[in-house]
């Protein structure tokens, strides 16, 4: 390619400023280039939250939101990630205590499917059936706030530390915690990808069932 070739190309791409979800104010994540708006789409951005707050103390939390919307000069994003770093979940962990895990799908009032880790961390070592009921309580609290929320509110409560917190005052009794936090949380379908694998769900049919005639 020649350099006039170059130089065109160069100057017919544009740049195009990219926002946040509404439910994050519509904050400007940054710019990106394309010579076309269809490029744009599908395209991730990952941010903090301490970026869109302007707060150091939330730089430990990641958000990562994936273009689907393109204008004339800007593209706006939906929520797709949100993720603690390896870091901060590094120093989180104590010698002698425990650390419980949990992985909860869940549907939202209005049917996007999430999933949702919560994590535990114990003063000192729990026994396994301790270990067992703080598990089934984290499980029991991110499935009922998903059956009483919205997608957006659902995510509003993760970020703003609102689930980890009802989590911990519910699970402490059970055993002495020092910390709990909602690890990861990951966009796993949109309504209409729900409603489409709803619909084409195969049912048995009674004549492959076997039966003793």
């Amino acid at each position: 390619m020649s350099e006039r070739s170059v130089s065109r190309a160069k100057q017919e791409k544009r740049w195009y400023t990219v926002h946040a979800p509404a439910q994050f104010d519509r904050e400007v994540l940054g710019e990106t280039p394309a010579d076309e708006p269809d490029k744009v789409y599908g395209r991730t951005i990952e941010t903090t939250l301490g970026d869109l707050t302007n707060s150091a103390s939330e730089n430990n939390t990641k958000l990562t939101f994936k273009i689907t919307d393109v204008g004339s000069d800007s593209a706006y994003t939906d929520f797709v990630e949100h993720s603690l770093t390896r870091d901060y979940l590094r120093s989180l962990v104590r010698r002698g205590a425990s650390k419980i895990e949990a992985y909860v799908t869940v549907l939202t009032t209005d049917d996007y499917r999430v999933q949702i880790q919560p994590v535990a961390f114990t003063t000192k070592k729990a026994d396994a059936s301790q270990e067992k009921a703080i598990r089934e309580k984290m499980v029991e609290m991110v499935e009922e706030a998903a059956q009483e929320r919205t997608f957006e509110d659902l995510i509003d409560g993760v970020v703003e530390g609102r689930l980890s917190s009802a989590i911990y005052g519910e699970a402490k009794p059970i055993y002495p915690l020092r910390r709990v936090e909602i690890q990861k949380t990951t966009l796993e379908a949109h309504p209409e990808e729900v409603a489409e694998e709803q619909a084409t769900a195969v049912d048995v049919d009674e004549e492959d069932v076997a039966t003793d005639e």
